[in-house]
């Protein structure tokens, strides 16, 4: 079968086999269905393994986390926050440090299930092109929450953040959450390909600030057994960060460093020359490939 007849990932699933070429894709559906399962085990089911939501949680009557997002707004709407919110925003600001901001877009937002439905339901469809915008548009909507809860006084954009009206509406009844739900997924479906992630989300925004200098990184270690068959531009929700390391721009090194990238490892997973895998850095040693002459 012709190349351009195959969808993005077939080669992958021809020569690794359908798991290996979902791995990740399955280890984030785990991910992100057993930290949703933890949150509502207890309203629903009155087990309380985790009490509160992705904003601030206890775990276990033992350990606190707090989103460093909503805890800034906290501060700029001069509400200060208690001793183990500070705890808990230390211990999430540390681990997505390690592992990218982002990371958390791909592997605990629930809502990335449902933009990643529009995603795939899109290629299917065959639907493409959509009004271009910047995505540096949703660093100024973040700008915008911070400057509206500092006027107003309160943490204004938890009222609307999709991601907490989900969460709100899995306990206590959907209401008003289906509706915004389903306009994020329609948009993204006939509008815009990850239009609200790619492009609108403040969260996301506020999450790959603390990716720059993270060690979990998508390394190229065979970029140079790439047969530029396209599947993982496809597949990525943010595909600049790709071009530069796969295609040595400015003599880059076989490493995704750009902030933006979510770590979802589906290029990892498309990839039939297995020419991506997650290391630590930029700096971690990765083998030299023949024929392009670039070294890691």
């Amino acid at each position: 079968m012709s190349r351009s007849l195959l969808r993005p990932g077939a080669e992958a699933v021809q020569g690794k086999g359908w798991l290996a070429a979902h791995k990740w894709l399955l280890l984030r559906r785990f991910s992100q269905l057993g930290i949703l399962a933890l949150f509502l085990v207890g309203p629903w089911f009155g087990w309380w393994i985790v009490k509160g939501n992705l904003a601030y949680s206890y775990t276990l009557s033992t350990l606190p986390l707090t989103d460093p997002y909503v805890l800034l707004q906290s501060l700029l709407a001069g509400q200060w926050p208690e001793k183990l919110a500070w705890i808990g925003v230390a211990i999430v600001l540390l681990f997505y440090l390690a592992v990218g901001g982002r990371s958390f877009c791909a592997w605990v937002c629930p809502l990335n299930m449902v933009t990643d439905a529009a995603a795939w339901l899109r290629s299917r469809l065959g639907i493409k092109g959509g009004p271009h915008v910047s995505r540096s548009v949703r660093y100024w909507i973040l700008g915008m929450t911070f400057v509206v809860g500092a006027l107003i006084g309160t943490i204004a954009w938890e009222m609307l953040n999709p991601v907490s009206m989900l969460h709100r509406g899995l306990i206590f009844g959907m209401g008003l959450a289906w509706l915004v739900v389903l306009s994020i997924f329609l948009f993204d479906l006939f509008v815009m390909r990850h239009g609200w992630c790619g492009h609108f989300c403040p969260v996301g925004a506020f999450y790959s600030l603390l990716g720059k200098g993270a060690l979990l990184r998508v390394r190229l270690p065979q970029r140079d057994a790439c047969n530029d068959c396209m599947d993982c531009f496809a597949v990525c929700p943010e595909q600049q960060v790709i071009r530069t390391a796969l295609k040595a721009v400015g003599g880059a090194g076989p490493v995704i460093l750009e902030a933006n990238c979510t770590n979802c490892g589906r290029c990892i997973d498309v990839c039939s020359k297995e020419v991506f895998r997650f290391g630590l850095g930029a700096t971690a040693a990765a083998p030299v490939c023949s024929g392009s002459g670039v070294a890691p």
